[in-house]
């Protein structure tokens, strides 16, 4: 095996890919000498200036090495993407009445303000005992919102729950509100007005004299329904894909987000959609996605996307390029535009289609850019918002958490796939493409692969005022 790898011809280091001499596994290193203040190029693209003289097969990192990103930069549009060959794909999902199939029978409880938690996690834990049929489970999706929130984050706060009970892989939705929040059920029954679904119920607990009682005799008549729903042959048209990364390291870009690009590929190929978001972590490489948008009009919604996310950054009096993470750096990432070039990986070669705000549903069939934060449990409850039925999570470093579809994690490398079996449901470094796709296929017809399968979280992107 070679222990060193040069990805790019323009580039001037190299990656590790094991400990060479004084240099990690994932780390750079000089392939030339590189004077003060000239181009480190990685990718065949700029990651960054060097800060002082490094010397041909020099170890090439934050000691020597500093960002290049101008928080300033003039965009402009230059199509180029390549449009994948159709191909034919199905898998076994739950038809809906309206919108994409469901690769999962599951009842969501949703408490519309934090004060409520308690009574939907004990709905949950009273509702195991009731499981039958195809149901694959009650989940309580408990946040600490829903009221006392202003502005935006009051507004946003309810979409991302309406967003949540709209996904296909609940069957059924049980919203649970206190009754005298900021985020009222009046204000979730208008919001999904409009989307006309029968399979979702609503309570105050301050309505009602034993909300335990009244919930359970709702989850009950959810259950017996649910219960007899079964899988039927669909479309991937039907199939929606997060894709995301997090703890990334020096083999991110190498093996994981290129593999994952390649099954985005496939799915868009098929028919099928994917998700890419991130946004901070899209900076320094936001050039390229934008010469990938398939039109001027969706490259205007993303170039306002970027810039608006911007200057969220600096009206907050932070630079745009306050990453990477302590874990992203001791795994071999110096700058955020070498992060966000191995980043974007993830969305393969396929043209971007849409835009979406936060909150707001996948329309197109393809790629769709996501207006999102980079972290993780954040921007991963955003996916499956917007109406993943699963999410890719590639991960150089690991971690055991889930949002609340499920959540796939691809190890960069073997030695975080070796250590944490009970975290990692794939080896990417074997760049195994029909191992990856297999799996993917293998969960949307109903196979647990996912390892962190059993955890159900959301969180949500806050960026105002709590009173």
């Amino acid at each position: 095996m070679r222990k060193q790898i040069v990805i790019n011809e323009k580039d001037n280091v190299g990656v590790c890919l094991e400990t060479c001499g004084e240099i990690p596994a994932g780390h750079k290193y000089a392939l030339k000498d590189i004077a003060c203040g000239d181009y480190v190029v990685k990718y065949g693209e700029i990651i960054g200036r060097a800060k002082q003289n490094i010397q041909k097969g020099e170890w090439v990192h934050t000691h020597n090495v500093r960002s290049h990103l101008d928080e300033n930069a003039a965009y402009t549009y230059d199509f180029y993407a390549e449009t994948p060959a159709k191909t034919t794909h199905t898998f076994m999902g739950y038809k809906r009445k309206q919108g994409r199939a469901g690769i999962r029978n599951e009842i969501y409880i949703i408490p519309t303000v934090g004060c409520v938690n308690n009574v939907c996690i004990r709905l949950a834990n009273a509702a195991q005992k009731l499981m039958k049929g195809s149901v694959d489970g009650v989940f309580a999706l408990t946040h600490q919102f829903g009221c006392s929130q202003l502005g935006d984050d009051n507004e946003n706060i309810k979409k991302l729950l309406c967003a949540i009970a709209l996904n296909p892989n609940a069957s059924f939705v049980l919203f649970v509100g206190l009754g005298c929040e900021n985020n009222g059920m009046d204000g979730i029954k208008e919001y999904l007005a409009p989307y006309g679904r029968d399979n979702i119920a609503y309570f105050n607990c301050q309505d009602v004299e034993d909300e335990h009682a009244y919930g359970m005799e709702i989850l009950n008549g959810f259950i017996d329904k649910a219960a007899k729903y079964v899988r039927e042959e669909v479309d991937f048209s039907q199939l929606c894909i997060g894709l995301k990364c997090g703890g990334s390291d020096g083999y991110s870009g190498l093996t994981a987000n290129p593999l994952v690009g390649k099954i985005s590929d496939k799915t868009v190929a098929a028919g099928g959609s994917t998700i890419l978001t991130e946004v901070p972590e899209m900076f320094g490489a936001e050039q390229l996605l934008m010469n990938k948008c398939a039109s001027v009009e969706v490259f205007e919604k993303y170039k306002k996307m970027i810039e608006n996310f911007k200057a969220y950054y600096t009206n907050q009096g932070f630079p745009v390029y306050e990453n990477p993470s302590p874990g992203n750096k001791k795994g071999g990432i110096t700058t955020l535009e070498e992060k966000s070039l191995g980043c974007i990986k993830k969305a393969g070669s396929s043209q971007i289609v849409d835009v979406l705000d936060y909150g707001e549903l996948v329309k197109e069939t393809g790629v769709s850019a996501l207006n999102a934060p980079g972290n993780d449990l954040i921007a991963a409850t955003a996916l499956a918002a917007s109406g993943c039925q699963m999410v890719l999570f590639t991960t150089g470093r690991g971690t055991p958490f889930s949002t609340f579809v499920p959540t796939l994690k691809i190890a960069s490398n073997t030695p975080l796939s070796d250590k944490k079996k009970g975290w990692i449901d794939f080896d990417a470094y074997t760049m195994d493409e029909d191992g990856l796709f297999n799996l993917v296929v293998a969960t949307a017809n109903g196979t647990y692969t996912a390892k962190s399968e059993d955890v159900r979280e959301i969180a949500f992107y806050k960026t105002g005022v709590t009173l």
